[in-house]
C-alpha cells in the first residue's frame, strides 16, 4: 500500500467536539483516512493546568465572549510531558487511530516559554508512534492562540526552529508542520509575517494551510446573519488562488516540502447544509488539477457541536451524532481515484508470511484473489491456527480491504463478515482482498531492530480461511 495522489485526513475532537472512536467512523465511512488529526494544548506553567481552559473559574470582571478568550487555548489537555505521562491523552486516542491502520497528525499549542528538557520529554513521548505528524502552534500567523497573545511572531518562529531540531534529534521519525498559510493573495507579495517566519519554513518538514471556505468564527457567542461581522465565505476560485501563492512565497525558502491543508471545511452555520455539500465537493473535484502541489487535505472534523461536522452532535446525548448531508457526499469523494492509496502487487506469498507496517501511505501486506460466480449471500474471514493449541493467527490485529470497503480486525476477533463489502457496490468478477497488520496497542515495538521507531512487523502463520457462498440456505 502506497500513497494516494491526495491524501485524506479527518479531524477528530477540538474546542468545538469530542472524539469519536475509531470503530465508529470506520462503519460511518467504510474505508480509514491517511491520518487522524488530534488538537491539544501544552502550557505547564499556567495556573490551574492541566485543567482545560474552559473549566477554570472565571473572573466575574472579565467574561468570556470568544471561543479563544479563556487563560489559554481551549483545546484537551496534553497530559504527558516532564508534568506527566503517556496513560492519559492524547496517548489512548493515538493507540486508537493507529490500531486501526492511519497515522496521526497531532496539533499541539505549546507555551513558548518551556524548557528544552520539556520539549525532549514530549519527543520522547512521542517516538514510538510511528510516522506521526506535529503540527506546531499552528495558524502562527494569526493572534487569537495565548502563544500569539504573549509572544512576538518572531519569538514564534524561533521556538518552532527549537522544536523542530529537538524532535530531528530525539524522534527522527516525526515530521514536523509549519501552518503559515492562510489561504489569501497579499499585496505585497509576501506571506503574512514570512520575513520572521523564514527559518521556519526552510526547516520544516511539512507546509501547511488552514483554509475555510466559510467560517463562523463568533460560535458559539453569537449566530451568523446577512450584515454580521464574525463569520465569512468565499470562492473556491480565491483559495485555489491562495494556495498557488503560498506554495511560490513557501519554496523561495528551500527545496520544495509536502504541502498539506490542515483544516478545511465551509461552515454550515453561514451556507446551510445544502451548499455546504455542494461547494465542498466542487473544491475536491477541483482540487487535484487546480493545485497539483497539494498531497493531503484534512476534513474538520467528524463530529461537531456547531455545523462543522460530517454530523453534528447530538444536543441531548453528546455520545450521538447526525449526519449532514455532506457526509454523503464525502463518502462519494472517499472512492475517487485521487484520494484512494495506491496498491502494488509483489511476489507471491509464503507462510509463515512476514507483514510490515510503516504507516498508512507504506505498508506491507497480503492480497487474496477471489472470484465470484454473481453476488454472493455470504462473504467471511476466519483467523486460526493449524494446531488447535495456539491461537497466535487469531490474536492479530488486521485492517482488511474488500471491494472498496475496510474492516478492522481486533486481536479478540476471529471471524469478520465481509458482506457489507457489496450492500452498496456489487461483487466484481474478481476482486483481491488485502490484508495489513498495523500494531495492537498502537505503538511500535523497540525490540524489533534498529528501523523499530517506523516500521512495525507481524507474522500471519496459516492461509486465512475464506467462507464464500451464493446461494441462501433453503
Amino acid at each position: 500500500m502506497g500513497s494516494a495522489q491526495v491524501a485524506l485526513d479527518l479531524g477528530n475532537g477540538s474546542e468545538r467536539g469530542e472524539y469519536v472512536n475509531q470503530d465508529y467512523i470506520l462503519h460511518t465511512l467504510g474505508r480509514p483516512h491517511r491520518a487522524i488529526n488530534l488538537m491539544y494544548c501544552y502550557y505547564p506553567l499556567d495556573a490551574g493546568w492541566p485543567t482545560r481552559a474552559s473549566l477554570l473559574p472565571k473572573p466575574a470582571d472579565a467574561p468570556v465572549n470568544f471561543a479563544w478568550g479563556y487563560a489559554y487555548d481551549d483545546y484537551f489537555p496534553y497530559l504527558g510531558g516532564l508534568e506527566g505521562d503517556t496513560t492519559g491523552e492524547p496517548f489512548k486516542s493515538i493507540r486508537d487511530i493507529r490500531r486501526h491502520g492511519q497515522d496521526v497528525i497531532l496539533t499541539l499549542t505549546v507555551d513558548c516559554a518551556v524548557s528544552d528538557a520539556q520539549l525532549i520529554e514530549i519527543a520522547n513521548n512521542l517516538r514510538p508512534f510511528g510516522r506521526l505528524m506535529l503540527r506546531i502552534n499552528h495558524e502562527a500567523m494569526g493572534s487569537w492562540f495565548a502563544f500569539n497573545k504573549r509572544y512576538s511572531y518572531q519569538e514564534v518562529a524561533d521556538f518552532f526552529v527549537r522544536f523542530h531540531k529537538i524532535i530531528k534529534k530525539h524522534a527522527p521519525n516525526i515530521r514536523t508542520v509549519l501552518c503559515v498559510g492562510d489561504g489569501v493573495v497579499h499585496e505585497t507579495g509576501k506571506l503574512k509575517y514570512e520575513n520572521e517566519f523564514a527559518e521556519a519554513i526552510a526547516v520544516a518538514d511539512m507546509w501547511s494551510s488552514d483554509t475555510y471556505l466559510a467560517l463562523h468564527w463568533g460560535w458559539p457567542f453569537d449566530i451568523a446573519e446577512k450584515g454580521g461581522t464574525t463569520h465569512k465565505r468565499v470562492t473556491n476560485d480565491s483559495s485555489f488562488a491562495g494556495f498557488n501563492f503560498e506554495f511560490e512565497r513557501f519554496s523561495a525558502h528551500g527545496d520544495v516540502r509536502p504541502f498539506v491543508i490542515s483544516e478545511f471545511n465551509a461552515d454550515g452555520d453561514v451556507t446551510g447544509p445544502f451548499e455546504q455539500a455542494e461547494q465542498l465537493e466542487d473544491f475536491y473535484r477541483r482540487l487535484p488539477t487546480a493545485a497539483p502541489f497539494i498531497n493531503g487535505v484534512t476534513f474538520y472534523q467528524f463530529r461537531d457541536r456547531g455545523r462543522l461536522g460530517l454530523e453534528i452532535e447530538d444536543p441531548s446525548n453528546p455520545d450521538a451524532g447526525y449526519a449532514q448531508p455532506i457526509l454523503e457526499t464525502y463518502k462519494k469523494i472517499m472512492g475517487e481515484p485521487p484520494y484512494v492509496p495506491a496498491f502494488t502487487a509483489g511476489a507471491d506469498a509464503t507462510f509463515p508470511a512476514k507483514l510490515r507496517w510503516g504507516g498508512s501511505e507504506d505498508a506491507d501486506g497480503l492480497a487474496v484473489p477471489l472470484t465470484f460466480e454473481k453476488q454472493p449471500v455470504f462473504c467471511e474471514i476466519t483467523f486460526t491456527d493449524e494446531d488447535e493449541d495456539e491461537d497466535e493467527d487469531e490474536n492479530l490485529n488486521l485492517m482488511l480491504e474488500l471491494n472498496g470497503r475496510w474492516f478492522y480486525k481486533s486481536p479478540s476477533a476471529k471471524t469478520i463478515d465481509l458482506m457489507p463489502a457489496f450492500f452498496n457496490t456489487p461483487a466484481p468478477r474478481t476482486c483481491d482482498l488485502r490484508i495489513f497488520a498495523p500494531p495492537p496497542d498502537g505503538t511500535n515495538d523497540s525490540s524489533q531492530g534498529d528501523d523499530w521507531d517506523i516500521n512495525f512487523y507481524a507474522e500471519i502463520k496459516n492461509p486465512p480461511q475464506i467462507r464464500v457462498r451464493f446461494e441462501a440456505i433453503m
